[in-house]
């Protein structure tokens, strides 16, 4: 099977506009960052999400139905990889490039405020496009934007979209359907999503408490992550992927956890690695009852009690869609941009659930005794859909 690599980075959320500022911010010991007290989708019930900081703009020119949020988050991760895209592009073709994207939210913010509008006014606002709520959105965006015509696609399987998205372009490259693609995700806050988990009851009132007795809950967040993968070398191979869909409920996860260690094992046997080969797990951890119950129980069956984990949530809030590729990256930076052989912290209570089996949870500021080499994420989606990556250096 021939090699992957993630070539190339570009990264915004809520701990940094930019690859380096979301490295600084996500190494840094002394007080967790990222997630702040915001009036969405209530002012009178602020809850702690997690947006990008600053503000946020599109091309001159950008066609109305490309228009959104969502994409400026895709602009703002663009940055970091454009020139190396276009070199792509210059070498093998625009139509053989392609983009694979994940994402859940697409334009949803953008409908409300016309939705808003429309109650208020009678008519919809100038400046709305109803295709700016279609999940291929971003995709034709960043074809548009780049120039490309190779494939062009939105994976949405919620929280296991953007980690899927990377498997896909994997699969076009092995094909011979593309040379190069540029592939991860982005998702947007909005009042949609954040009153849908509150309504189930799943989100925290403070910042989440992955894996603690005292969790209660995720907070939610938004941003962009964008990879250039190819087949030449580059610091950081897409060593194997396990997808898989259990199917088991449609929000609840199997309490057994039988599809997440089935898209484990099968990222393992590609990646021709064992459990003991990998040097840290970015877990889902969205600190709710249920998932945290689950997936504590398939770590400690494949990794043991002794295998270096966190989940980076409390740092970013759950970005949705846009998650699987957010801590692809954050483990990326920490096999290729890693100076201080930093793993990424667990910031928590320190209050262990005695119900659950124990873990190795990085305490923040922690330095490997060597440079980490292999790393595994993971995530898990509504409905069962399953996803794991593992990340080598090369």
């Amino acid at each position: 099977m021939s090699a992957v690599y993630l070539r190339q980075l570009g990264l915004a959320c809520s701990l940094g506009r930019d690859r380096a500022a979301v490295a600084a911010a996500l190494f840094a010991a002394g007080e967790p960052g990222g997630l702040v007290p915001t009036g969405l989708p209530d002012p009178d019930a602020p809850l702690m999400l997690g947006p990008v900081p600053g503000e946020l703009a599109l091309p001159a020119g950008t066609p109305l139905p490309l228009q959104g949020r969502n994409n400026a988050l895709l602009e703002l991760a663009l940055a970091d990889i454009e020139p190396p895209v276009r070199e792509a592009v210059a070498r093998f073709g625009a139509d053989r490039v392609a983009v694979v994207l994940g994402t859940s939210t697409s334009g949803v913010g953008e409908s409300e405020a016309a939705h808003r509008f429309h109650r208020e006014h009678g008519r919809w606002p100038e400046g709305f496009h109803y295709a700016q709520q279609e999940m291929g959105t971003p995709a034709q965006y960043l074809a548009w934007r780049l120039g490309l015509r190779g494939p062009a696609q939105v994976i949405s399987t919620a929280c296991s979209s953007s980690a899927k998205a990377l498997a896909s372009a994997a699969r076009l490259l092995r094909a011979g359907l593309a040379d190069a693609v540029v592939a991860g995700g982005a998702d947007s806050l909005c009042a949609f999503t954040v009153a849908g988990f509150a309504s189930l009851g799943s989100v925290a009132p403070g910042r989440c408490l992955p894996f603690s007795r005292h969790r209660a809950g995720i907070n939610i967040g938004e941003g962009a992550a964008l990879f250039l993968v190819g087949r030449e070398p580059g610091p950081v191979r897409l060593a194997g992927c396990g997808e898989s869909s259990d199917a088991h409920h449609m929000s609840a996860p199997d309490p057994e956890g039988r599809g997440p260690e089935r898209a484990i094992r099968e990222a393992l046997d590609r990646a021709g690695l064992a459990p003991g080969d990998i040097d840290y797990v970015n877990l889902h951890g969205t600190a709710t009852p249920q998932n945290d119950a689950m997936e504590a129980g398939v770590v400690a069956r494949v990794f043991g009690p002794g295998t270096p984990c966190s989940s980076t949530k409390p740092l970013t809030g759950h970005t949705l869609g846009a998650a699987g590729a957010i801590e692809a990256a954050l483990c990326w930076i920490a096999l290729a941009d890693n100076p201080g052989r930093h793993l990424p912290p667990h910031w928590w209570d320190g209050a262990a659930d005695p119900a659950l089996p124990p873990l190795n949870l990085v305490v923040p500021g922690t330095r490997a005794a060597a440079p980490p080499r292999r790393m595994l994420s993971q995530s898990f989606a509504f409905g069962g859909s399953n996803a794991a990556l593992v990340l080598e250096a090369a």
